[in-house]
């Protein structure tokens, strides 16, 4: 594996708990990440020699504002080009947005404002605006990341990009999805699981292929260790997608399903919530799976 990126989900704790969530985001959630561990993570990336991004995720990283611009400051003294993703629920008129994102000024290559009908009510659409438009007047290159609603269809369109049934989405949107044979699902559309060019890393030091699936813990070993060791197909998830899909999956573990599924990520999480006692070091955290953790 040969990692160009490291995103750090620097706190599961969000202002939103949006419906098509990975993580289950939520003001509820648990898990976040200390100036010391980034910086660690950091130099380990530094240490692999391939990374060249560093981005900042959550939940909301806004909500640890000071680590956040500390964290941005050391990203950019090691090199790194740095992404950022936000709600922008802070951005509560044009004149306040531009002093919240005027520390990152020319720190900031990448920042992606997240605006759809699962983040804020459509009377709160200026939040993403006012972001918007305190971006461009500090040239700090921005985006805006829409998803599309299951009743535009499951695929990317006008209405924004794909809606993938991970995380709180099996729970809140797949049933207004059109559901498909579970035996299409025979491969994982969305992740390279082989090489997939970046991870993410939790506050608990998870490193996760895709959410949910783990291939190491930081705080047991190092970054360049488990990256060196990863083979995936001798992971007990993985090298059943790899193989066959979340069709696999199911097969090769004899697991119960449905006849039919909105997506092949629907498919996929069932089965991994069906698997984690059977494989409690390879999907997890409770996070990621609706488990409002305290730890």
């Amino acid at each position: 594996m040969r990692l160009n990126g490291l995103h750090l989900l620097l706190t599961y704790q969000c202002t939103y708990e949006c419906d098509h969530c990975f993580v289950w985001g939520s003001p509820f959630q648990s898990g976040v990440m200390t100036l010391d561990q980034i910086t660690s993570i950091m130099d380990q990336g530094l240490e692999l020699g391939t990374v060249e991004w560093i981005y900042f995720e959550g939940g909301e990283p806004f909500l640890y504002y000071p680590v956040l611009i500390n964290a941005i400051q050391e990203a950019n003294r090691r090199g790194f080009k740095v992404g950022l993703v936000t709600n922008s629920y802070w951005a509560t008129n044009p004149e306040d947005a531009q002093i919240w994102l005027s520390p990152l000024k020319a720190k900031v290559h990448d920042l992606s404002i997240s605006s759809d009908v699962y983040h804020t009510s459509n009377d709160m659409q200026h939040l993403a605006i006012n972001a918007q438009q305190a971006a461009t007047n500090l040239d700090i290159p921005c985006d805006v990341i829409r998803i599309a609603a299951p009743a535009a269809g499951n695929g990317e369109n006008d209405e924004g990009s794909t809606l993938m049934y991970r995380g709180r989405a099996t729970q809140k949107l797949a049933a207004q999805a059109a559901q498909q044979d579970w035996r299409r699902f025979n491969s994982c559309p969305y992740e390279d699981l082989i090489d997939p060019g970046r991870v993410h890393i939790d506050a608990l030091g998870n490193i996760h292929i895709c959410q949910g699936i783990l291939v190491g813990n930081l705080f047991e070993a190092k970054l360049a260790d488990i990256i060196g060791d990863y083979q995936p197909e001798s992971h007990p998830v993985v090298g059943a997608l790899i193989s066959g899909g979340p069709v696999e999956l199911v097969r090769r573990y004899d697991l119960p399903h449905s006849e039919a599924y909105a997506d092949a990520c629907h498919l996929c999480y069932q089965a991994r919530q069906s698997l984690r006692p059977q494989f409690p070091n390879f999907l997890g955290p409770d996070q990621v799976y609706g488990i409002y953790s305290t730890s």
